[in-house]
């Protein structure tokens, strides 16, 4: 039996929202939006309300950027991390992978992006100035440098690290241990840790 026009509609616009996440094309969106529909209906309600909840509650933390609900991140207000060190991230998904690796108990300062000129975000798109305000406030002493090593995020990090000598401060940068072209998110915690603990 044919779909009428509206549940048409209501099929493709599921699908042009599953598309919206990375990675996903049409044929990945269609098999989540025929799965969801087909066989987890309550698995389709409970992602629907789940989105909707964070999507209103879940916003960024006013000093280091990454996602929470409150105003400033449990990370932040941990007494018993770091205060000397701030490591600057590309996304909260890199900070995750640092968690995970129990390296690294200092902050954190998330850009949430790289620059990207052919994708139009520059420095004032990272909110770099925020960045280096938190860097010279005096008590961080180390800026760590954990951008990706892909491309951008290697110019990223030059672009920083230009800013921050302009100020003074000398950062220090993520050791090559990690593979270059890769992402945090994605790197065995092992080379995660040995690459902080051998910055320079």
């Amino acid at each position: 039996m044919a779909l009428r026009m509206s549940d048409a509609h209501s099929l493709d616009t599921l699908i042009q929202a599953l598309k919206r996440l990375p990675g996903v094309g049409v044929k990945s969106a269609q098999r989540m939006a025929f799965h969801l529909l087909q066989r987890d209906r309550a698995g389709a309600q409970a992602l629907a309300r789940a989105l909707m909840e964070a999507a209103e509650n879940v916003h960024h933390c006013e000093r280091c950027h990454t996602l929470t609900q409150d105003r400033v991140c449990a990370t932040c207000l941990d007494t018993r991390r770091d205060h000397t060190q701030l490591c600057v991230v590309e996304t909260p998904a890199d900070q995750a992978a640092l968690e995970r690796t129990g390296a690294y108990r200092g902050l954190y300062f998330v850009l949430m992006g790289k620059l990207s000129p052919l994708d139009g975000i520059g420095p004032h798109d990272l909110g770099l100035q925020k960045l280096f305000t938190r860097a010279c406030d005096g008590i961080v002493q180390e800026v760590i440098l954990a951008t990706n090593f892909t491309a951008e995020g290697e110019a990223t990090a030059h672009v920083i690290a230009e800013g921050l000598k302009a100020k003074g401060l000398q950062p220090t940068r993520l050791a090559r241990g990690v593979p270059v072209g890769s992402e945090l998110e994605y790197v065995d915690l092992g080379t995660i840790a040995h690459a902080l603990v051998d910055r320079r």
